[in-house]
């Protein structure tokens, strides 16, 4: 087990390196379970910092109705590290609902707990919960200012009594936030807001370092968050180019006209792999990396064995270059 594990990392911290889980569909609902939590254990005794998960509902593509109490889940099993879920889809839930339950979630796990959220885009989620996709977005910009404001202690008004809200101002914490981000006035947004941002997993270096550099120059001093799918060795290529079809199913046109290819970076050579990840974050300028190998059909086993070879032999080299590149302090 590489000692670098046993260091302390901030939620989504500068040169932090994690790793996006996902559902296994062809699998019970205990089995999932069981499943994303001996993920999540993994993947920090191998050398990731932590673990997102992600919100859809109905089975959707493999992810998850309940990212919030699934983080739960994982940070129980968890011997170190920290998870998120991240995106939450904010226009669903009541915003004091979703800070007083993030709130609790990190007075049991103390400094091991971020979050993320987006305004969501697909007519399943919303039609599920008796809602409109149409006002989405709207609801996400009236939210977003306050969950911040919230999960920094602030502007809790009758939630002013919660003890765990209460107590992030009187210790003198925030729980890290990040919004979606695929336009400059969503970065703007975020920076306004006082957090960070989460980016897509396949738009081009290009188009990301423009978002980064709107957020930087608005003020904005949190976390920008740089997907990237990536497979070490030979890629179950079918499965990538089925996963690329359902996120165009339901991306607005505008924004895939800024995708390169499927997003996916692979390569048999650790050292080479880990070399454009670096290249990635430093084009980009992100502040840290979250990297994905799922797809849905993807046999659990063989995401196991994935998230090893890359946490052995891949995350360590990323972790060093983004050193080198002065995207993050040396351990």
């Amino acid at each position: 087990m590489p000692s670098e594990t046993d260091r302390p990392t901030p939620p989504l911290g500068p040169g932090t390196v994690s790793l996006r889980l996902y559902p296994h569909n062809e699998l019970s609902a205990p089995e999932v379970v069981d499943r994303l939590c001996s993920m999540a254990v993994r993947a920090v005794e191998e050398g990731f910092d932590g673990v997102l998960t992600s919100e859809h509902h109905g089975g959707f593509a493999g992810y998850l109705p309940n990212p919030l109490q699934v983080t739960g889940f994982q940070l129980a099993a968890m011997p170190r590290g920290w998870a998120a879920p991240a995106p939450v889809l904010l226009p669903l839930r009541p915003v004091a609902m979703l800070a007083e339950e993030v709130a609790w979630l990190d007075a049991r796990f103390p400094d091991r707990v971020a979050v993320g959220v987006g305004p969501g885009s697909l007519e399943l989620d919303f039609e599920a919960m008796d809602q409109s996709l149409d006002d989405a977005v709207t609801r996400f910009k009236r939210d977003l200012p306050r969950l911040a404001a919230m999960l920094r202690g602030e502007e809790l008004g009758v939630l002013d009594g919660d003890r765990a809200l209460g107590g992030l101002a009187r210790d003198g914490r925030a729980i890290p936030v990040v919004s979606t981000a695929m336009s400059p006035a969503a970065a703007r947004r975020a920076a306004a807001c006082g957090v960070g941002v989460i980016y897509d997993g396949a738009s081009v270096h290009e188009r990301l370092r423009r978002l980064s550099d709107v957020h930087r120059d608005a003020g904005g001093s949190g976390p920008r968050v740089l997907l990237r799918r990536v497979w070490l060795g030979e890629p179950p290529a079918d499965l990538f180019e089925a996963q690329f079809d359902v996120y165009r199913s339901y991306t607005p046109a505008e924004r895939q006209a800024h995708w390169e290819g499927s997003g996916w970076i692979v390569g048999d050579d650790p050292a080479a792999l880990a070399a454009q990840l670096v290249e990635a974050v430093d084009a980009t300028a992100s502040t840290c990396l979250n990297l994905r190998i799922h797809a849905p059909g993807l046999d659990p086993d063989l995401a196991e064995e994935q998230i090893e070879a890359l946490g052995r032999e891949v995350v360590p080299a990323v972790r060093s270059g983004l050193v080198d590149a002065g995207v993050a302090g040396s351990a």
